[in-house]
């Protein structure tokens, strides 16, 4: 299955705490941290729900 690198672009000051969450349940735990986690349904649906606050990559 194919790869790909999160990376956290915006802070996440002001928003919910469910999104937050989503942050750390990615592995991501500060301003322009990055993960590489596999391109499952899970991972990319956790990416959408955060889209504005990550950029994600295919590796």
């Amino acid at each position: 299955m194919a790869k790909v690198r999160i990376t956290q672009i915006r802070s996440k000051i002001d928003y919910p705490e469910y999104q937050k969450q989503t942050l750390l349940a990615l592995g991501i735990k500060k301003m322009h941290g990055s993960v590489e986690k596999e391109a499952t349904p899970q991972i990319i649906g956790m990416c959408a729900a955060v889209h504005h606050l990550v950029k994600v990559e295919n590796i």
